[in-house]
């Protein structure tokens, strides 16, 4: 059974830092790609970040040098470093993973986290 499990969110302010883990079980996924979503209240879930296994990363565009992807394979984790946080960052934060080497969108999930919620206030 593969369980994805993230940690690290909470309460920040703009400007502020925040790194999210998330650590998968029953299942290697050093030759698949994992990455990250979001789901702001009132909004549909969006692809944040992915890391394929041969090195392509891929960032949204309201992320992209803010947000910083990375994984240890050793502990089949992946991580994602957020800096200067905005308001509009906030939302709930899910891992996911793919049984293939893509991802991109929610159609190529196969696994999800249970979510973390990361809030920044003004």
């Amino acid at each position: 059974q593969v369980q994805l499990v993230e940690s690290g969110g909470g309460l920040v302010q703009t400007g502020g830092s925040l790194r999210l883990s998330c650590a998968a079980s029953g299942r290697t996924f050093s030759r698949s790609a994992m990455g990250w979503f979001r789901m702001a209240p009132g909004k549909e879930r969006e692809f944040v970040a992915a890391s394929w296994s041969g090195g392509i990363i891929y960032y949204a565009d309201s992320v992209k040098g803010r947000f910083t992807i990375s994984r240890d394979n050793a502990k089949n984790t992946v991580y994602l470093q957020m800096n200067s946080l905005k308001p509009e960052d906030t939302a709930v934060y899910y891992c996911a993973a793919s049984r293939k080497d893509r991802l991109s969108m929610l159609s190529e999930v196969d696994y999800w986290g249970q979510g973390t919620q990361v809030t920044v206030s003004s």
